[in-house]
């Protein structure tokens, strides 16, 4: 995958990030960051954004602080405080199972069979930290969605790449 530059970004893309990257990995401007991440760590971006942008869920970022597209897909960043309820008034995203051990709570996507978005928080001196990931089966589908999701992304560690994800999508 050829590295991608801010500059050959469509207007619309650009739009959406701007002030989002700001400070990310001590860059000070969205150019500087996104030009500076690596193609994984791009491409794991624009999926995510068309992904929040799909669910109407992408206005609810303030500012991006991690990106990963290696070793699962996801992103750490700051929200606006309507996330979380926004989340938990949605039908298509559950808060059962969603949590892990270390943090304070999380919701799981639960309409789409593979490539499904699973968002934790944390609660710490009075910040909210989130993190986003996508898991590639989803427990929520079925039985046997959830037998994979416990083999495959639980008791083995895998977790998917992007190019998986956005196979998946």
């Amino acid at each position: 995958m050829p590295h991608l530059r801010w500059r050959e970004l469509s207007a619309e893309t650009r739009n959406a990030l701007e002030r989002k990257l700001e400070g990310l990995y001590g860059h000070d401007r969205d150019a500087a960051a996104f030009d500076a991440l690596a193609p994984d760590k791009q491409q794991a971006l624009l999926i995510l954004l068309r992904r929040f942008r799909e669910l109407e869920l992408w206005d609810s970022v303030r500012r991006i602080e991690n990106v990963y597209g290696e070793g699962g897909v996801g992103m750490n960043f700051s929200a606006w405080p309507v996330l979380l309820s926004t989340l938990r008034r949605r039908e298509d995203f559950t808060a059962m199972f969603a949590r892990h051990s270390d943090n304070t709570g999380g919701l799981m996507e639960r309409g789409r069979t593979r490539a499904s978005l699973h968002f934790l928080y944390l609660d710490k001196g009075g910040v909210r930290r989130w993190a986003v990931h996508f898991d590639l089966y989803n427990p929520w589908a079925s039985p046997l969605n959830a037998w994979r999701h416990l083999l495959h992304e639980k008791l083995r560690g895998e977790t998917p790449d992007w190019k998986t994800i956005v196979a998946s999508l």
